[in-house]
């Protein structure tokens, strides 16, 4: 029994070592057949319909500033408030009438004195009329009462255009809205005194109307025109459909930019004195663009991964510019016709072999794979 044990012993022995004599280790993979099937793009210009943007600030398109007319009375009644839209011609303060009203009296009764005397005097040269080298008065006595006459009717106009002018005064005391408009500020109190010269009272955008002021640089500007269609992102981020109203006529020497104006709708949510951002829609500029997914930021900066002749990727340092349809200009970067990484994925390091796809389908790894 003891030989028969050992007999199968070695014969099991025996069948393992020819079992394990027929069988071949596996093959290791090369670094070709590990190499990950990438999709690639190339770097081409494109046309980025609505690439063009512009920032500035919400003005009134035409602002009307409203001070008294008259000088040296008070305030009795403030008629408006801040955000009301008036009408043009309607009183927006109402000064106090109560020290003109005693001078136009007085002003009244003088114009009547002098228009009193001025008729006596009148009559009193009548009278001498025809009486020149008569003997009856010496001509010096005639000639005088002539001179009084004339005097005294001078007098009485100027005391007549005296009550005029105050009249006139007391109508100024409402000061009223030069054009209809929204108003933007109100600067006056009952009590103040009225000055001419000082701050505004009143700020007015007529008709209500709020538009963009943007600056462009002078390049950007040969692209825009009046009549251009323009997309408004409002601070509240609201959107405001606009059209360039007017652009400026001149480039700032120091700044180079330019001023472009967008006329906005007339809404109660577009303020003059905020911020606005402008997409010019129809403005197309055509530039080298790669999709947004090529590019990567790290913490120097944005990336994207090119691809060699030896289908091996390179990280290059780019600089993006605008943003449109889902494309991303390129400010600095790799040339034309450059093969990049469509989605600049984690998981690929610089110097990674990969099997290239463009186009749909994937190219054999190595040199020989390269796209012409």
């Amino acid at each position: 029994m003891t030989r028969r044990r050992t007999i199968l012993t070695v014969t099991l022995i025996a069948a393992a070592a020819a079992l394990g004599a027929c069988r071949k280790p596996p093959a290791r993979q090369t670094e070709a057949q590990q190499a990950h099937a990438v999709r690639v793009v190339r770097v081409a210009p494109r046309a980025l319909s609505g690439a063009l943007t512009a920032s500035g600030d919400l003005v009134a398109r035409e602002e009307a500033a409203v001070q008294p007319e008259v000088t040296g009375y008070r305030v009795a009644r403030v008629l408006v408030e801040e955000g009301a839209y008036v009408r043009a011609g309607q009183p927006l303060a109402q000064l106090d009438p109560a020290l003109i009203t005693a001078q136009l009296a007085q002003q009244t009764a003088l114009a009547a004195q002098a228009a009193v005397q001025a008729e006596q005097a009148e009559k009193e040269a009548a009278r001498v009329a025809g009486l020149d080298g008569q003997g009856v008065l010496s001509q010096e006595q005639i000639e005088q009462r002539r001179f009084q006459a004339r005097a005294a009717r001078a007098t009485a106009d100027a005391q007549a255009a005296a009550a005029r002018d105050v009249r006139t005064r007391a109508g100024k005391l409402a000061v009223t809205a030069p054009v209809s408009g929204l108003v933007l500020q109100r600067a006056v109190r009952p009590g103040d005194l009225s000055a001419i010269g000082a701050q505004p009272w009143f700020r007015l955008a007529r008709d209500g109307e709020i538009e963009l002021s943007a600056q462009l640089s002078e390049t950007d500007l040969a692209k825009v025109r009046p009549g251009q269609h323009a997309r408004v992102t409002l601070p509240s981020g609201a959107f405001a459909d606009g059209v360039v109203r007017l652009m400026s006529p001149q480039v700032d020497p120091q700044t180079k930019l330019g001023a472009v104006r967008v006329r906005l709708p007339v809404r109660p949510d577009i303020r003059a004195g905020g911020f606005g951002r402008a997409v010019f829609t129809d403005a197309g500029a055509v530039v080298l663009a790669v999709p947004e997914a090529a590019i990567r930021y790290d913490s120097d900066g944005a990336a994207l991964m090119s691809v060699g002749a030896d289908n091996r990727v390179r990280r290059v340092l780019v600089q993006a510019g605008q943003r449109a349809g889902g494309y991303v200009q390129l400010v600095r970067g790799p040339p034309a016709g450059t093969r990049i990484v469509a989605a600049a994925a984690a998981f690929l390091l610089d110097g990674d072999l990969i099997r290239p796809m463009e186009g749909g389908a994937a190219a054999p790894p190595g040199p020989a794979g390269a796209a012409k």
